[in-house]
């Protein structure tokens, strides 16, 4: 049988993600112990649930927003799991996963920040990264409204397995179809515990870095993890 190696997309680290419950380094060895090959760590960006400081001037931020990706990848180089990192950029209702780029691009760009999304979606792609959406079709208490960029996506999350309710990834997978863009998956993951669900995606090869992954995803040589639906609710509060 053909081997497969099994990668994280999606997911949070409680240095950073001030929705996150469980370290990096605890959640690297969750997945580890899980069978998985590698993760892409994803905390939440200045615009979304952050633990980081918004008042540090703009370098420290940016050290501190990367501290939950490097301590996995410590902990990752030990156990032997490949680490990679991502961003997950939002604005309370939209959300969009970053995969290329890397700590020394988000110092080249103090002013990011006052970029519209689609300005700085384009500025991603500008700068060699990609850009795959995330749960286009999330409900919840803090979402109230959301904005659809599929001609500046290279991939939409068609399955978030932390959704309990089918009905978001359903309606993922046709707004995906309706614009002709591969679909991929993730988990959310935010804790080692019960906030954890084991999506993610499956590779005939072994990825080099998030960039390699995305690559993969936008040309459809990935599948799609989609494990039994995880078990949280409207009044959760990982997002």
């Amino acid at each position: 049988m053909e081997k497969l190696y099994r990668y994280e997309t999606h997911m949070h680290t409680s240095e950073v993600s001030a929705c996150a419950d469980s370290t990096a380094a605890e959640m690297a060895d969750m997945y580890k112990k899980a069978g998985y090959t590698g993760i892409i760590v994803t905390d939440h960006f200045f615009n979304g649930n952050t633990c980081i400081d918004r008042s540090l001037p703009w370098d420290e931020w940016v050290e501190g927003y990367c501290s939950g990706y490097e301590h996995a990848k410590a902990r990752g180089d030990e156990i032997g799991l490949d680490v990679f990192f991502g961003i997950e950029y939002g604005d309370g209702g939209s959300d969009y996963l970053i995969y290329g780029l890397d700590k020394d691009w988000l110092l080249s760009y103090p002013d990011m920040m006052s970029l519209s999304i689609p300005d700085f979606l384009e500025l991603v792609h500008k700068c060699g990264g990609m850009v795959i959406q995330a749960h286009p079709f999330r409900e919840s208490w803090y979402i109230r409204g959301t904005m659809h960029c599929p001609t500046l996506c290279d991939a939409v999350e068609i399955y978030n397995a932390s959704h309990a309710d089918p009905a978001p990834n359903e309606r993922a997978a046709i707004y995906a179809g309706w614009y002709g863009l591969p679909g991929t998956g993730g988990s959310d993951a935010h804790n080692t515990t019960d906030r954890w669900y084991g999506g993610g995606v499956d590779s005939p090869k072994r990825f080099t870095s998030a960039l390699d992954y995305a690559k993969a995803a936008a040309a459809g040589e990935i599948t799609v993890l989609m494990p039994p639906a995880g078990d949280n609710n409207a009044d959760h509060k990982y997002y």
